[in-house]
């Protein structure tokens, strides 16, 4: 909730005018504001006050005709938002911007409409996971990447990231942290000013191609938080990165195993190339490419075989390598030219599914699930189903809106990282690992399932009952497996059934897992499920 009243008393002082764009409303509801020919009219008032104000208006809510603060409750406010929401696609116009203050009880606000429709995002939105050791640059390299700036030395350009106070007083990342930057025939479309929500919306409005980053968590106590980042998502490719003065790592290896598990297509940034010589680049590019070998890919230096090589052939067997530096640039052209020009690797097929990755509650919108779109495509209007519950039902929700990186969008397809407001739904009932699905999905709730397992790193063997955390999409849950054959060992590959500890979870034929539990750890795939009755 805004703590700065001046947008609120300039917006009452200058009051309804006839020749103005301010307009005040007290409430407005769907079964009155939108029957009959209230709808046109309606639309016809916000088409004149969006050409008084050149574009934009503003609409002060919760107030009477006179401009007295009334103050309305959170759900009225909540459909007085989305009955404005339907006049501005009326008026072939989009809410902005929504700012919310505490009055008698109830809520006052002030939305910004402007003129033009909500975004209609690309087909070819590609989305990156980075993943690599803490310190050696990933969060800095992104920033660098989406604003152009280089680093000061001092990991400036990462505070562009990371969003928890801790995480910049400390200079770690301590959760997944988004960024999005995107190319015009001009070429990169970058973020001007990070710290501005509306200067990285615009960025989302003004590109033709969008590149989006889920930038995961390189400290080693939070390898869970990247395995969610890398497993979680519905990502094209993984950016791995390898600080040139320290070399791979045991994180490095832990995160390119779970990047190869998940047959994503992995390019190598080797970062920090500025503070090293040429010998000791030549001498880690040669680790990373032992490295590679060991687990059978094929390593492709860009610098000697080209970005159209790079382009051509990356796939999950061949792994581009960059040299880079935040601070020089080196590069950074070299890794806009690749995202520019990789093709899309995701598909947009199925009925529309979104796992939840995150929900909070937003002041006059209500509960909102964050997510990355895993298929199909959703709209603001949508009935779907949220679950399964612990008890394993699903309930029925609506789309109030979506909203993609700061920005309204009218709807969202597979691969779009979004934030969806849900009507029928308190956000205190949505937890990670839950799904989103059209309402006629008919969807099971399972608790077990049938698995083919390979045990990448175990100290001795896996025995009847033993309790990884099990990570499939958003889901990180403890799990009981049990071995067909009573045990598995290091390298072993075999079937399993997997029984969820404490809840049951949507989880379906062919889904790709991470299991985890301290450095033992092994990859699976589901080959068949047990609905609950």
């Amino acid at each position: 909730m805004s703590r700065d009243r001046a947008l609120l008393e300039r917006a009452l002082d200058r009051g309804e005018q006839d020749g103005g764009n301010v307009e005040f409303k007290e409430r407005l509801s769907r079964d009155v504001h939108l029957e009959g020919g209230r709808r046109e009219s309606l639309a016809a008032q916000l088409r004149h006050r969006l050409l008084s104000g050149d574009g934009e208006a503003t609409y002060v809510v919760g107030v009477t005709d006179d401009g007295g603060l009334a103050g309305i409750d959170p759900d009225t406010f909540s459909e007085t938002m989305d009955v404005l929401s339907l006049l501005a696609e009326e008026a072939d116009a989009h809410i902005d911007d929504v700012q919310t203050w505490g009055i008698n009880g109830g809520l006052v606000g002030v939305a910004t409409v402007r003129e033009g429709g909500v975004l209609e995002t690309d087909d070819e939105h590609v989305v990156v996971g980075t993943a690599g050791h803490v310190d050696h640059g990933k969060s800095t390299l992104v920033g660098s990447l989406v604003t152009g700036q280089p680093d000061d030395g001092d990991g400036a350009t990462r505070s562009y990231l990371d969003v928890q106070p801790h995480e910049v007083e400390r200079g770690l990342s301590a959760d997944l942290s988004y960024a999005v930057y995107g190319f015009d025939d001009d070429g990169p479309v970058r973020v001007r000013n990070p710290n501005r929500k509306a200067d990285r919306a615009e960025v989302v409005e003004e590109a033709d191609r969008l590149v989006s980053f889920v930038d995961t968590v390189g400290h080693e106590p939070w390898l869970r938080t990247t395995i969610r980042g890398l497993v979680g998502q519905k990502l094209d490719y993984g950016l791995l990165v390898v600080a040139a003065d320290d070399g791979p790592t045991r994180t490095t290896r832990e995160h390119l195993g779970v990047l190869l598990a998940t047959d994503l297509p992995t390019i190598v940034a080797i970062t920090k190339t500025d503070a090293v010589d040429d010998d000791r680049i030549e001498e880690v590019e040669r680790e990373v490419e032992r490295l590679l070998r060991e687990v059978d890919k094929s390593p492709l230096r860009v610098a000697r075989h080209g970005i159209d090589a790079a382009v051509d052939e990356i796939n999950e067997r061949v792994v581009p390598i960059v040299e880079t530096s935040a601070i020089t640039m080196d590069g950074l052209e070299t890794l806009d030219e690749l995202f520019d020009r990789l093709p899309k690797t995701s598909q947009n097929t199925g009925e529309f599914r979104m796992y939840v990755d995150r929900s909070y509650s937003v002041t006059g919108v209500g509960a909102v699930a964050s997510g990355t779109v895993m298929s199909g495509e959703v709209e603001a209007g949508d009935e779907l189903l949220l679950g399964p519950m612990p008890d394993g039902r699903f309930q029925e929700v609506e789309v109030r809106s979506i909203e993609m990186h700061y920005h309204r969008v009218d709807q969202a397809q597979a691969g779009r990282i979004v934030g969806i407001a849900l009507k029928g739904v308190k956000e205190s009932a949505i937890e990670r690992g839950m799904v989103l699905v059209p309402r006629d999905a008919d969807p099971d709730p399972v608790r077990e399932f049938e698995a083919e397992v390979m045990v990448l790193n175990h100290p001795t063997r896996i025995g009847d009952g033993y309790e990884p955390v099990v990570h499939l999409e958003t889901i990180g849950e403890a799990a009981a497996f049990h071995p067909e054959d009573g045990r598995l060992l290091p390298g072993d590959t075999g079937e399993t059934t997997v029984r969820f500890k404490f809840r049951p979870y949507l989880v379906e034929e062919g889904q790709k897992f991470v299991f985890r539990e301290g450095r033992s750890k092994g990859v699976g795939t589901v080959t068949d499920v047990r609905p609950m009755d």
